[in-house]
């Protein structure tokens, strides 16, 4: 059963780091592009960070860009975020997403066909 599970998530001080996981047990996983989304209390899930299949192409929101990356070892059929310099406003649940094709935009929650169950990241101001 195809199945993607976050880890890594937690509790941070502004302008910390965290390094979030997501191990991904789906057939072809090294084919398919994924993702990282977000989802805060009240809000709707954002987009946050995609990365192709092969690790070569990555879309950021601007929210992140330049503090977040993610990246992917195809060898551990894992993704990563790499956060840095955290913000209050980065508090969310955070959620992996793996598409097996795009049609539109990468961005696109409707785009992703599997999703983990989410991790907690909570910044402190």
């Amino acid at each position: 059963q195809a199945q993607l599970v976050e880890s890594g998530g937690g509790l941070v001080q502004a302008g910390g780091s965290l390094r979030l996981s997501c191990a991904a047990s789906i057939p072809t996983f090294s084919s398919h592009a994924a993702a990282w989304f977000r989802q805060a209390p009240g809000r709707e899930r954002e987009f946050v960070a995609a990365v192709d299949w092969s690790g070569a192409m990555t879309l950021y929101a601007d929210s992140v860009k330049g503090r977040f990356t993610i990246s992917r070892d195809n060898a551990k059929n894992t993704v990563y975020l790499q956060m840095n310099n955290v913000k209050p406003e980065d508090t969310a649940v955070y959620y992996c997403a793996v598409a097996k094709a795009y049609e539109s935009d990468a961005r696109d929650p409707n785009e992703y066909d599997y999703w983990g169950q989410g991790t907690q990241v909570t910044v402190s101001s």
